[in-house]
This record gives structure tokens, sequence and C-alpha cells, in this order.
């Protein structure tokens, strides 16, 4: 093997992935904010998560991008385990499309491919022109760098005695396919490899399958190394990938040439034939596991053991890993975690009525505690959004990120206000103010519909429901009117004597403050009108 035959090799391979990875962008790109949307979508059903599964391995072209977008999931309570499972064996299925892709004879084509791919990025005159230019040009450097990679290995035509060993070994082929794809870390150049030795007739389909089987093995060291430093149950979807793929393959090498036998009747061709057997072993894997997802569940669990992790004071949802996978799942990851954001903000609401209405002093720390989880929150999120931004993303998903790093804010500044609240009771509590009867009983009035203006805002956004957004807008109306006539019957009792001068004072704070928080809250629900906006 020359130097020059070694670079062409090399050169072959990186066209071959940099291909992948340019379609993988730009389906992205063209799915926008409906690739958040599928991601974010609750998987109530093990078939509905195979085809979730199958649909996000398809768009972002990689199994091992959907497998440790899923183990991030987990890690940050997104999906349980079998929800995890299913989509797991759907990503596995998606997968197989690459090959299915690269088995086309289409090799004349990719450059006339790329030529058209090129003149829509400088001449597109919408973004989605530009996407599918983008998308294009991947497709031609997939199949330029398979046409490479065949005819730097045209040189090992009269060595074909060296791949013998694969035909009378299985186990070394399943060794050879899991050791060369942990290595690269991308279970279609493993695929691709093996595809350009074989239509060079140096592999055989019996040799071919064994690596092929490896190489879905291999494919896995992606999700474990996703699932290191994170909690238990990250580990538990890591471990499901890795035994599934490797249960799957003892089975099917168990059953060697009738599998063989039944891949040669599906094409003459032995590229169509590796292809197909890589789509049958995924599929019927997965139909083999799909009924009996519960028991597998089960298993994992014994193998590694539920433990509760200690609560987490600060971010849970913003995983670095998701950047990488999948800027679609690392949008849907702030979303989550202002709804977190947003659950610590509302609890500090309850600990200030509780405070006020049972005189529990012990809620000022409480508060105080909370006030600091959602400021390291906010600037966490802002951090990581920044991130997020430099991904290139799409028009549609930089919009959502935009509306939700506004909404952060809002979230944050409810925060502040249930902070200024609680310093309010302080206040009462060492100056011993009374609030009347009367005056109570309007607190509560204004507590329930800025608690419940504060409680659909947030429904609202994790929903991304106008109606609730609306119901919102008519909330803080309500409140408005609400905050000016609790405000003249305070200002009334002052007058008449039937309050004292501190407790006016701090009443006509509280109803300011309070009516701020439902404002902060309306722009909260404005996020899903933003949002629905996207479609039109």
């Amino acid at each position: 093997m020359t130097l020059s035959t070694a670079f062409q090799l090399f050169g072959g391979v990186g066209l071959f992935l940099y291909g992948v990875k340019l379609m993988s962008e730009s389906l992205q790109n063209i799915a926008g904010d409906r690739m958040r949307r599928l991601i974010g979508s609750l998987t109530r059903t093990p078939v509905m998560g195979v085809a979730v599964g199958a649909l996000v391995a398809m768009l972002i072209q990689s199994s091992s991008g959907a497998t440790v977008m899923t183990v991030s999931f987990v890690h940050a309570g997104l999906m349980s385990l079998k929800q995890a499972v299913a989509v797991i064996m759907g990503a596995n299925i998606g997968t197989t499309v690459t090959a299915q892709i690269v088995a086309f004879d289409v090799e004349d084509f990719s450059l006339p491919v790329l030529g058209v791919g090129v003149l829509l990025v400088f001449f597109g005159r919408s973004k989605r022109w530009r996407y599918a230019g983008h998308g294009l040009i991947g497709f031609g450097l997939l199949f330029l760098g398979m046409r490479t990679m065949k005819d730097s290995m045209s040189f090992l035509q009269d060595s074909r005695d060296l791949f013998l060993m694969f035909d009378s070994s299985p186990l070394l082929g399943v060794l050879a396919g899991t050791v060369l794809t942990m290595l690269v870390q991308a279970s279609s150049a493993t695929i691709g490899l093996t595809m350009a030795m074989a239509a060079q007739g140096l592999l055989s389909l019996e040799a071919a399958l064994p690596i092929l089987l490896g190489d879905n093995i291999g494919t896995t060291i992606t999700a474990v190394l996703a699932s290191l430093g994170s909690n238990r149950s990250a580990k538990q979807a890591a471990a499901a990938h890795v035994l599934f793929n490797v249960i799957g393959a003892a089975i099917f090498l168990t059953f060697l040439p009738l599998y063989a036998s039944a891949v040669e009747t599906t094409s003459g061709d032995i590229v169509r034939q590796i292809a197909n057997a890589h789509t049958i072993f995924n599929v019927a894997n997965t139909l083999l596991f799909l009924p009996a997802i519960p028991l597998f569940v089960r298993i994992i669990r014994r193998v590694i053991p539920d433990r509760e992790d200690a609560v987490i004071a600060g971010p849970v949802y913003l995983d670095i890993k998701l950047l990488s996978a999948s800027p679609s799942a690392a949008v849907g990851a702030v979303k989550k975690e202002i709804l977190h954001m947003g659950g610590i903000a509302r609890s500090m609401l309850a600990d200030v009525r509780a405070a006020f209405t049972n005189n529990d002093p012990s809620m000022i720390e409480e508060v105080a505690r909370k006030e600091r989880a959602v400021n390291e929150i906010n600037r966490a999120i802002s951090a990581y959004a920044c991130e997020v931004w430099q991904c290139d993303l799409s028009a549609d998903l930089s919009t959502v990120l935009g509306s939700y790093v506004n909404a952060t804010g809002d979230v944050e500044r409810i925060g502040d206000h249930a902070t200024n609240l609680i310093e309010l009771y302080e206040y009462n509590l060492d100056n011993r103010v009374e609030f009347s009867a009367v005056a109570w009983a309007e607190f509560d009035e204004m507590y329930d519909l800025v608690e419940r203006a504060v409680r659909v805002s947030m429904e609202s956004l994790d929903e991304e429901s106008v109606e609730k957004a609306a119901e919102v807008d008519v909330l803080e109306d309500q409140v408005d009117l609400k905050e000016k006539l609790l405000r003249k019957n305070h200002i009334l009792r002052l007058n008449r004597g039937e309050c004292t001068p501190a407790g006016g004072v701090v009443f006509i704070d509280i109803l300011s403050n309070l009516e701020r928080v439902c404002d902060h809250a309306h722009n909260i629900s404005l996020v899903s009108f933003d949002i629905s906006r996207l479609g039109d």
C-alpha cells in the first residue's frame, strides 16, 4: 500500500463522513422547529417511541447522535427508561437509511449533484433553498467518498487471501467491525468501508455479515461515553443500547447461514445485499425485543440498580452533549430548564403566601435559597443559549430560542418579586404590622388570581398552547382591575382609620408586586403566540 493510496483511502473516508454531516445538518435546518417539537413529543407507547427514534435518526443521519440525545434526555428526566429503550430501537432502524442510500449505484451523478448544490448555496433565494443546496453537496460528497474508497482498495485485488480469515472465522469479523467502529465512532464509515471492499470482491457476503454485526456493537460506544458522569438512569439507557445490540448480534451470529441465505434472496448485488442485511438485522432485532420491553427494562435495572440521586441545586436539563448531537434537542432542553426554573419561582410564591397566612418565619430562608437557585439557572440558560446559537440554527429555531431566553428573564423577575414580598413579610414580622380581616380577604383574592396566571402561563409554555396564553391575557386584565380596586379600597380604609399607616404602605407594596408578577406571567405566555406564528 503506497502513501498516495493511503491518502486516497483516508480522503475517501473523510469525504464520506463529511457528506453525511452536511446531509444531517441540512435536514435538521429544513425541519427547523418541527424537529424540536418531534424530539420534545411524548413517546407514550413503545411503537410510537420506535417511530420517533427512527425518524430522528433519519433526520440527523446518525443512530449514535439519536442515542446520545436519548441518554441525555433520560439523565435530565425528560424520558423514562422504557421510553428510551423504544427510541434507541427506532434509532437503530433509522440509521439503516444511510446504507440504503449508499447502495444505489448513482456515483456517476455525484459531481452533477455537487454542482447543483453549489449553485443553490450561492444563488438560492431563501434559506431553505440554501439548506437544500448544502444537503445536495453532502449527498454528492457521500458518493464521491464511496467511489474514492473503492478506487483506493483496488490494489488489494491480488491479496484476497488476506480476507479469507473473515470467511473462516465469523467471530474475528465481529471483533474487526466492533473495534473499527469504536475507533472512528461512526457506524456509517465502517459500513461504507465494508461495502467498498465487497464491491472490489475482497469480501464475500458471509465475511461481510459478521463485520456488520460487529459494527452494530461498536456503535454503542458513543452512548457509553455519553453516559459517563451522568446519573444512574442515563447509565441504564446506555447499557440498554449495548445489551440490545450485543444480544441481537449473538442471535444472528448463531443463525449466520440462515441469515446469509435470507439476505441473498433480496438482491443479486453484494453492495445492496449488505445494505439490506443492515436493515434486516435492525428491524428484526427491534421486532424481537419490542413485545419484551418491560422485561428488558427490568433486566437492565437488575444489572444497574436504581438509586435515588441527590437533588441538584441549579440547572438539570442543560446537557452540553446535546450541542453536538442535535441543536434542536438543545433548544428543547432550554425550554425544559425554563419550566424547571418556573416551578421553583411558583414554589417561591407559595412559600411567601405560607409565610403571610401562617406567620411562618422559616419561609424567609427558604425563599432566599430558591432565589439563589433561580439566579443560577438564569445565568446557566443564558450561557447555554449562547452556545446553542453557535450551532448554525435554522431561522425558526433561532426565533424559538430567542423567545425562550426572553421568557427566562421574566421567570427570574417573578423570583425577584417573590423576594420583595418575603422582605415585606419580614418587615411586618419585625414591626408587628397587622392587616384587617378585609385586607386579608383581599390579599387571598389577589394571590389566587396571580398564582393562577403564573401556573397557566407555564402550562402555556409547556404545551405551546395559544388557548392557555389567551387565558393568561384575560387574567392579566382581571389582575390589573383588581389591583386598582383593592388599592382604592385600602386607601379608603386608611382614611377611615381602619388600618395602620405602616400596614397600609405594606399592603400597597404587596399589591404592586403581585400585579408585576402577573405582567411577567403574561410575557411568558406570549412565547406560545410567537411559536404558533412560525408555521404561517
